[in-house]
C-alpha cells in the first residue's frame, strides 16, 4: 500500500463532564458523556521508511515542535507494541484551536493510530491500538472510534456507542487557552477526596425531547474554575445561551471553548453567523454532532 491515506480527527465535546473525585494516584475520576463535531483537524500520511511529521493550518502556529506532537507520540507507542510497524510522513493541516477543551490533539493522535492500523492490516479494535491509545493520552482512547458514548476514570474506561438523536451545535472559542492542569488546580481537590458533586443521570439512546432535560441535569465541574481563571468564557457562555433557538449552553472539557445545541441546522448556522459577526475575534463554528 502505497497511495496517501487520510483520516478526519473530529472536535471532541464533552456534552457533561463530571468531575468523581481525586484519586491516590493524582488522576480525576471522570463521568462524561462525549460526542464528536464534523468540525475538526485533517491528518494524512504518506507510506516511506521512517517517521515524520508536517503541520499546517491556521492553527498550527500553537502547536509547538512537530517531535513533541501527541501524533508522534501515538505512532511510537504503538511501535513499541507491534514489532515492526510501517509508518512514513504524517501531515496535519490543523484547524482546531489549542488549549480549547475540544480534544484536538487527542483526537489527532487517534486519527494517527487509526491510519497506521490501516497501513499495517490491523483490526480496529486491536488491543496494541487500544494500550497505545491509552499510553499517549488520557483522552486518546475515546476518541479512536469518535462517536458518543460515556467516558469514566481518567478517561481510559470507554463505554458503549450512543446514537444521539439529531443533534446540531455552535462552537465558540474566545481565542484565550486554559491549561487542564491549572483548571483542575482550581477545583482544589485533595488526593484520595471526593468531589461530593451530585450523580450524572443515566443516557441512554434518547429522543431530543429526552436527552435536553437530562443534559441540563448534567454540568460540567471545570466550568466555574475555568470562569475564575478566564472570565470571557462566562461572556461566551451567556452570548451562546442567549441565541434563539438555544437548547442549552455550557463549556466543552476544561476550556475555553463552549457550545450551545440546537434542534435544527439552519438554526445553527444563523447562531454562529450572528456571534462571528458580532465577536471577529472569536472562533464560531456550527457542526453536526454524533
Amino acid at each position: 500500500m502505497s497511495a496517501v491515506l487520510v483520516e478526519k480527527a473530529p472536535a471532541k465535546l464533552n456534552l457533561t463532564l463530571h468531575v468523581r473525585g481525586r484519586r491516590e494516584d493524582g488522576w480525576h475520576d471522570l463521568e462524561s458523556l462525549v460526542a464528536f463535531a464534523g468540525a475538526g483537524d485533517l491528518l494524512t500520511l504518506e507510506p516511506a521508511d521512517g517517521l515524520a511529521l508536517e503541520v499546517e493550518g491556521p492553527t498550527a502556529a500553537a502547536c509547538g515542535p512537530a517531535d513533541d506532537n501527541l501524533v508522534m507520540k501515538a505512532a511510537r507507542a504503538l511501535a513499541q507494541r507491534v514489532p515492526g510497524l510501517r509508518a512514513g510522513r504524517f501531515r496535519l493541516l490543523k484547524r482546531l484551536p489549542a488549549a480549547a477543551g475540544l480534544g484536538g490533539g487527542s483526537s489527532d493522535a487517534a486519527a494517527a493510530l487509526r491510519l497506521l492500523a490501516r497501513l499495517n492490516g490491523l483490526a480496529g479494535d486491536d488491543p496494541r491500538v487500544f494500550a497505545a491509545a491509552a499510553a499517549t493520552g488520557s483522552d486518546v482512547p475515546v476518541c479512536l472510534d469518535p462517536r458518543a458514548r460515556m467516558m469514566l476514570g481518567r478517561g481510559d474506561d470507554v463505554g458503549p456507542r450512543i446514537f444521539l438523536p439529531r443533534l446540531f451545535a455552535v462552537l465558540v472559542n474566545p481565542g484565550v487557552a486554559l491549561e487542564t492542569a491549572r483548571v483542575f488546580g482550581r477545583i482544589g481537590l485533595a488526593k484520595g477526596e471526593a468531589s461530593g458533586f451530585g450523580p450524572h443521570p443515566a443516557i441512554g439512546n434518547e429522543t431530543f425531547d429526552a436527552l435536553i432535560p437530562k443534559l441540563r441535569r448534567a454540568r460540567n465541574d471545570m466550568e466555574d474554575a475555568a470562569c475564575a481563571l478566564a472570565p470571557v468564557v462566562g461572556d461566551v457562555l451567556a452570548v451562546l445561551g442567549a441565541a434563539p433557538g438555544a437548547k442549552l449552553a455550557r463549556m466543552s472539557g476544561s476550556g475555553a471553548t463552549c457550545f450551545a445545541l440546537f434542534a435544527d441546522c439552519r438554526t445553527a448556522a444563523r447562531a454562529a453567523r450572528a456571534i462571528a459577526h458580532g465577536h471577529p475575534g472569536w472562533w464560531a463554528k456550527a457542526s453536526a454532532l454524533r
